[in-house]
């Protein structure tokens, strides 16, 4: 299944069973993709995570029925996934700013989210630089916190912040930012903050050391302040390199992120000419 077809697919599939115990793990199988480029993908693509999506269907379908019904509260909340009356208040009132009792009751405004419609659209051209290169199975060293789909975006540049101004232990150059999901973990994943293994240097007290297996790598450039530059590029390979590729699928589940040094640059990581790199692992398409 095309890239574009799967995330398509998979918002067929997420309406189809709003009212069901819906897992990240069914629909990326469904769509045949792993949960974390499922859940990455369709959040670069679509501007929104898979979780809160699907929270925003099932609230917007909740209201609907509260009005054009008679069935009680806790029926629409355990229908939709919530398992009390408060739970679903609590997040009822959150996203329509009304309590159901004032949506039913007294006809108080609510919020509508709709079902996405992925389309491919066909603009003015854009170049997007790239390479494909094998490497050799590596070693890093580094520093790990776990991170959840819903909050990476905005919780890795914090992470590495705190790293560099509030640790007291030895500090890593920071040469690669290593995302890694390659357990059974459906939710989230690992990010390292590393250098390349060095067994003269290394402190196991410290540090963590991770193997990063032989791959073919999609390798993008950036260019410009983080985050922003890199979270620029990382959007536009799931929603314009990867729908257009003919070659390549994404392979296992390892992103990782390039750092060039950055006492070479007057505004060091905030220069506009600050260079970086995202790569991919890729495989050949049968």
């Amino acid at each position: 299944m095309e890239w574009m077809e799967s995330i398509k697919h998979a918002v067929y599939y997420i309406e189809e069973h709003l009212q069901e115990d819906i897992s990240i793990s069914d629909i990326a199988e469904d769509v045949y993709l792993s949960p974390y480029y499922f859940q990455k993908g369709f959040s670069m693509l679509c501007g929104i995570t898979v979780g809160e999506y699907i929270k925003k269907r099932r609230l917007t379908l909740a209201a609907s029925e509260l009005i054009s019904s008679d069935e009680k509260v806790i029926d629409i909340a355990l229908k939709y996934g919530y398992e009390s009356p408060d739970s679903f208040t609590k997040a009822f009132s959150r996203f329509h700013g009304a309590t159901p009792s004032a949506v039913r009751k007294e006809g108080a405004l609510m919020k509508a989210y709709a079902p996405l419609k992925i389309k491919f659209i066909l603009e003015g051209g854009t170049q997007m630089n790239y390479k494909i290169e094998e490497k050799s199975a590596f070693k890093v060293m580094g520093v790990k916190q776990y991170f959840t789909y819903e909050n990476s975006k905005t919780e890795i540049p914090v992470f590495w912040s705190d790293y560099y101004t509030k640790t007291s232990q030895p500090l890593l150059c920071g040469y690669y930012g290593v995302c890694v999901n390659d357990t059974e973990d459906k939710d989230g994943f690992d990010y390292y903050i590393a250098d390349p293994y060095d067994e003269s240097t290394f402190d196991a007290s410290v540090w963590e050391v991770k193997d990063i297996p032989a791959h073919t790598w999609a390798i993008f450039p950036c260019k410009g302040a983080m985050p922003n530059a890199l979270q620029s590029v990382s959007q536009r390979i799931y929603s314009e390199w990867l729908p257009n590729s003919k070659d390549y699928v994404l392979a296992e589940g390892y992103d990782i992120e390039m750092y060039s040094d950055i006492s070479k640059y007057p505004k060091g990581n905030q220069d506009e000419n600050y260079y970086s790199e995202i790569w991919i692992p890729v495989k050949k398409k049968a």
